[in-house]
């Protein structure tokens, strides 16, 4: 049974969500909830764009040390 649009998981309801996947750290009630509220296509997108966010990241870090 669908949940009520009221209920439906909001973009920065996903970002938390993958947020704490990242940390590997979460309440099991949590984990729950998430998969009740948010939809999975939207974990997926999230979640593509954090890794891509981190990947530049590290190499924006890395290319920043080794010019110092």
């Amino acid at each position: 049974m669908a949940a009520p649009a009221s209920d439906k998981g909001s973009l920065w309801l996903t970002v938390k969500a993958v947020a704490w996947a990242f940390l590997g750290i979460r309440k099991r009630s949590g984990y729950e909830n998430d998969l009740v509220k948010i939809s999975p296509l939207h974990l997926i997108g999230v979640g593509l764009v954090a890794v891509l966010l981190i990947v530049v990241g590290l190499i924006v870090l890395v290319n920043w040390v080794v010019a110092v």
